[in-house]
C-alpha cells in the first residue's frame, strides 16, 4: 500500500519549500509516454501521486503491460501547476520501476529457454524507503519477491554458519521459528548441500557456485523430496540460461533491483 505518508516525503523533497517554477495558470493534460521499449510497472505509485495533488487519472496501463516507444502509460488531466508539480516524482518513479520489470521479464524469458518451471527471485537488496514498489517491479516482469522482510523466512547464511556451525546454526534458528516460516541455508560447497537438506533446510541456497557446480549440488540434493535448490550470487541475466539448465528451483537475483536501469520515460502536456 503507498501511503500519504510516502507521497508526502517524495514531493517535498522534490518540491521544497519555495516552488516559483510550477506557478503556472489554468488546467491542462497530461501523458506519461514511453520513449523506449519495455515493460511497465509503478504506475500504480505514479497514479497516487497525481491523485494526492488533486489530479484526474484518466487512465493507466496495467502493471506488466509491454511497451513500445510512443506508448502512453498513464493519462492525467488538472491544473497545470499540479500536474507540473507531480510530473517528475510520477516520471522517476514509473522509470525506475518500468526497468525493473524490464530487467526481470528479459531474466525470465532467459529462464524459459531452457527451464519452463525454475523461478526467478528478487533479493532484499532494494533501495530503502522503496522495497514495495521495487518488489511489485519484479512481480510485473514475471518475477518472484523471494522473502519481503527479515520475518518472512528465515534464512541462516554464511555468518550465521560461521558463527555456530552448519548444524547447530539451523537448528537454533529452527527452534525460534513458526510451523509456518520456512528455512532457505545458504551453502557455498557442494559437500554441504545435502548436509544442510538432512538438518532441515526447506531450501537450499548454492551461493557463488559455478553451473556445473549447482548442477553436481542439486544431484546431491535428489534424496532430500520438497527441499528446493535455489542459485544465487553475481548472477547476472546473461548467466540466467545456464543456471536454469542445472535444474534448480529458484534463482535469485540482487541484480533485478540494485543495477537495473530506469526505462527512458517522458511526460509531455498539452497535447
Amino acid at each position: 500500500m503507498i501511503t500519504d505518508a510516502q507521497i508526502e516525503r517524495w514531493l517535498r523533497e522534490d518540491v521544497g519549500h519555495h516552488d516559483v517554477t510550477n506557478r503556472v495558470p489554468g488546467e491542462t493534460t497530461g501523458r506519461l509516454v514511453a520513449k523506449e521499449a519495455g515493460v511497465a510497472a509503478g504506475l500504480e505509485a505514479a497514479a497516487a501521486v497525481f491523485e494526492y495533488l488533486g489530479v484526474t487519472v484518466v487512465d493507466r496501463l496495467a502493471d506488466g503491460t509491454a511497451v513500445e516507444p510512443g506508448d502512453d502509460l498513464l493519462r492525467v488531466e488538472g491544473t497545470t501547476r499540479d500536474l507540473l508539480r507531480g510530473e517528475r516524482v510520477a516520471v522517476n518513479l514509473a522509470g525506475h520501476a518500468s526497468g525493473i520489470a524490464t530487467r526481470t521479464r528479459t531474466a525470465v524469458e532467459h529462464a524459459r529457454s531452457e527451464s519452463d518451471d525454475v523461478a526467478i527471485a528478487a533479493t532484499r537488496k532494494t533501495t530503502p524507503g522503496l522495497r514495495g514498489l521495487e518488489k511489485r517491479a519484479v512481480v510485473a516482469g514475471g518475477g518472484d519477491t523471494h522473502r519481503l522482510d527479515l520475518s518472512h523466512m528465515v534464512m541462516v547464511k554464511d555468518n550465521h554458519i560461521a558463527a555456530l556451525g552448519l548444524e547447530d546454526a539451523i537448528a537454533r534458528l529452527q527452534e525460534r521459528t513458526s510451523f509456518a516460516t520456512k528455512v532457505d541455508v545458504e551453502v557455498e560447497a557442494v559437500a554441504d548441500a545435502p548436509r544442510a537438506a538432512a538438518a532441515g533446510a526447506d531450501i537450499v541456497l548454492l551461493d557463488n557456485m559455478t553451473p556445473e557446480e549447482t548442477r553436481a549440488a542439486v544431484a546431491a540434493l535428489a534424496d532430500h523430496e520438497g527441499v528446493l535448490a535455489e542459485a544465487s550470487g553475481g548472477i547476472t541475466v546473461a548467466d540466467v540460461p545456464a543456471y536454469a539448465a542445472t535444474g534448480v528451483d529458484v534463482i535469485s537475483m540482487g541484480s533485478l533491483t540494485h543495477s537495473a536501469p530506469a526505462l527512458d520515460l517522458s511526460f509531455r502536456t498539452g497535447e
